[in-house]
């Protein structure tokens, strides 16, 4: 069955389905020598979030005091998560933790990506693009970091960083 980018919004049976093929391309991927798996998974996740403001946005425009709100209108919309946020102004670095991760609800012994890399790819992706096109006199910059932890590590929740920026326009 083929979905569009709209009816995937709206269909939860496709995160079973994503996490499941994930982590099986992970093991493909180990097995043929593929490296940098990591960057691989986040640059799915940019591919996705690209054109994801064509068919929805959770917002205009990305500021740092509407920032918490994007975020986890984001991960509530598409992946059916309710996440808590710390922003670190001083690192410019914001902090998710997301105790029912779509894409990691397993631990896999045999695994040594999280599939949350896709996530924080996509997820900075949409904020981006959505900033860049803002007629918002600041464009706000954002960055996967890393993952501190993740389910499929076997932790209780997935911690994922992203790395920001605010600039003036013009």
């Amino acid at each position: 069955m083929n979905f569009s980018r709209k009816e995937l919004i709206e269909s939860d049976a496709t995160m079973n389905q994503m996490r499941n093929a994930i982590y099986e391309l992970a093991r493909i991927m180990e097995k043929n020598g593929i490296s940098d798996l990591k960057n691989k998974l986040r640059g799915m996740g940019k591919e996705m979030g690209k054109t994801f403001p064509n068919y929805w946005k959770p917002t205009e425009t990305v500021t740092l005091s509407n920032i918490k709100d994007v975020i986890t209108t984001i991960y509530q919309k598409i992946l059916n998560s309710s996440i808590s946020i710390e922003i670190d102004e001083s690192k410019n670095i914001i902090k998710v933790r997301d105790q029912n991760c779509a894409l990691c609800k397993y631990h896999y012994d045999d695994i040594e990506i999280a599939g949350c890399e896709i996530i924080i790819g996509m997820v900075s992706e949409i904020i981006s693009h959505i900033s860049k096109e803002s007629n918002d006199a600041s464009e706000f910059s954002f960055e996967p970091f890393e993952i501190l932890e993740s389910r499929a590590f076997g932790n209780k929740t997935c911690i994922q960083v992203y790395k920001y920026k605010v600039k003036m326009r013009g």
